[in-house]
């Protein structure tokens, strides 16, 4: 996607600050954060949203959770961390491109969602 602001940060046209690189995935700070550690992994080719997972995302979604807690861990949140993967419009995606956010920092992160 040519216009997609996460792939344009993996092809380097946009600059982040990297937590992690490989072949298959990319991991960088959120520019917004929401949390002291709140950074971002995502695939390096682009999936939309979790709806758009085919089996063949299978090992790229394999690696961006087998990599998460060793990140989460690096980056300091040795007591926990939230993941949260917003997917569509109510379910609060603001960047069409498939990512997992990491937050975490020295105190409880708070409830998942506020109760109605």
């Amino acid at each position: 996607m040519d216009n997609c602001l996460f792939c344009r940060i993996v092809r380097g046209e946009i600059p982040c600050r990297k937590v992690y690189e490989d072949d298959e995935i990319l991991a960088f700070h959120d520019i917004h954060p929401q949390r002291p550690v709140h950074f971002m992994i995502i695939p390096k080719h682009h999936i939309a949203t979790l709806y758009d997972v085919a089996a063949v995302d299978r090992d790229v979604l394999g690696a961006l959770l087998l990599k998460a807690g060793t990140l989460a861990r690096q980056e300091g949140l040795g007591d926990g961390f939230r993941t949260i993967v917003n997917t569509g419009r109510i379910g609060g995606q603001e960047v069409y491109h498939l990512h997992v956010h990491i937050l975490g920092g020295p105190d409880p992160v708070g409830p998942m969602v506020r109760r109605i």
